[in-house]
């Protein structure tokens, strides 16, 4: 919570837009950046398609289990406070995965470096949501966006070329920069905490999404090498599920829950997040696929498959803006539902492509057409769920909104081997490019059924 007597004028909101960017920025580019440089850390550490997922997916477990957490704590403790904790906790972590000498050490840093990761976006949205109102919120979420969003798709970019020029290594070491920034800004702001009495962290809670979490994730991942049969793959997943119920009926009956179930009463939050779940799964298998595709079918350097991506860079930096103050003053209804039906078109548009690749021809107009579409949906789609909650439950909104995201992400990644066959090929690549944009559009039509746009203000009596 903010010091209430402070008050937020226009050069300490721009302060905070720039911090709730970075700190957000440093989670979402080591999200995205990984994706280009499996193919390096496989050659180097061995594992295979396995490893990859494990590397992925450690970070979104810890991730997306912890956020709910860290939006409680954000709420408890203080949002300045949980910053700078989790921005140092980043840090370090990138520097273990950076150093690690086996795959093993390397999963386990990305375990930690996304439980630090949980602290930084509900903080940093919570942060937003707090000090704008009204149209400027959602211009400045549009900008939040916008900022978070690049980092999600130029990550690849990025990683393309540090991995061609210097090594797989330096994706994860480049993080202190951005980091250290973002906690000289918080030292310039000088805004402080004013800690909640009285509130209780479901721990126990906690717990038990950890563990529902990770061993499903853990069955459908290895279930590819020991198969159902294997009781070290039924029994993960079925403990995993009995965790999960446990989770939900833990937030149905305690106290003060982790993530407040009522919250899902709210029409808006209750469908954007169903929306969420499909459409950043979509994402997170799109996005994965094609840095691989181009890289260990295709035969692109990493630079260049990374580079393949930036029209979509090149969109969101033009148009996330833009499109968060128009759904401010149009509502996001539309914007929601038809944003990620014009990704899925895109996603449809590369089901073209031959061996060998031309992507000016087979991939190009799907990725403008996939970038066009994730302009128009994603400010709209946090504006929708992120207003539709009260300012004194915007960290745990944010966080459980920003859970949702990354367990889609997680679940996405770890069944792309059923979608893709044992041996990521053109014809894998081909199911995968399908069950994206099916993912996509199914998140489009849930929202242009589901979402409402706010009501105009009532006239003033004449009475």
């Amino acid at each position: 919570m903010e010091n209430p007597g402070m008050k937020t004028g226009p050069a300490a909101q721009r302060l905070i837009l720039w911090i709730a960017i970075l700190a957000s920025f440093v989670s979402f580019l080591d999200s995205s950046v990984i994706n280009v440089a499996l193919p390096a850390m496989d050659r180097e550490l061995g594992g295979g398609l396995a490893t990859q997922q494990w590397v992925v997916d450690a970070y979104l477990i810890t991730l997306g289990a912890l956020i709910l957490l860290a939006g409680s704590l954000s709420d408890v403790l203080g949002r300045i406070l949980i910053l700078r904790i989790g921005l140092i906790g980043f840090g370090v972590t990138s520097l273990v995965c950076a150093f690690a000498p086996t795959a093993e050490v390397l999963i386990l840093g990305r375990g930690f470096q996304g439980a630090a990761a949980a602290l930084l976006v509900p903080s940093s949205l919570a942060l937003i949501t707090a000090n704008f109102s009204g149209p400027e919120r959602a211009k400045a979420i549009g900008q939040w966006t916008a900022g978070t969003t690049v980092a999600f798709i130029a990550g690849p970019v990025l990683g393309g070329l540090l991995v061609d020029t210097v090594g797989w290594r330096a994706v994860f070491w480049i993080n202190v920069v951005p980091i250290a920034v973002t906690l000289y800004l918080l030292a310039v702001l000088g805004m402080k905490d004013v800690r909640a009495h009285g509130i209780r962290i479901d721990y126990a809670g906690a717990v038990l999404c950890v563990l529902g979490l990770g061993g499903p994730v853990y069955a459908l991942i290895e279930q590819g090498n020991q198969g159902w049969g294997s009781p070290s793959i039924w029994a993960p997943f079925g403990l995993g599920l009995l965790c999960l119920a446990g989770f939900l009926w833990r937030q149905a009956t305690a106290r003060q829950p982790l993530m407040p179930l009522s919250l899902f009463a709210v029409r808006n939050f209750g469908v954007g997040n169903i929306a969420t779940t499909f459409i950043y799964a979509g994402l997170s298998i799109g996005g994965l696929i094609v840095v691989l595709f181009l890289q260990q079918v295709a035969g692109f350097p990493a630079t260049a498959a990374a580079l393949a991506t930036l029209p979509i860079s090149i969109l969101n930096i033009t148009l996330s803006s833009w499109f968060g103050a128009l759904s401010g003053r149009f509502g996001p209804r539309w914007f929601m539902a038809l944003g990620p039906l014009m990704g899925a078109a895109g996603y449809l548009l590369m089901v073209t492509s031959r061996l060998p690749v031309d992507y000016w021809t087979q991939l190009l107009p799907g990725i403008l057409l996939f970038g066009l579409g994730l302009s128009v949906t994603v400010a709209p789609l946090t504006a929708a769920i992120l207003g539709s909650v009260s300012e004194e439950q915007s960290g745990i909104g944010s966080a459980v909104n920003n859970a949702v995201a990354r367990v889609a992400g997680l679940v996405g990644i770890a069944v792309l081997g059923l979608v893709t066959g044992p041996v990521f090929d053109l014809q894998g690549f081909h199911q995968a490019l399908i069950a994206t944009a099916v993912l996509l559009a199914v998140g489009g039509v849930v929202s242009g059924i589901g979402i409402q746009n706010p009501g105009k203000p009532a006239a003033p009596s004449t009475r």
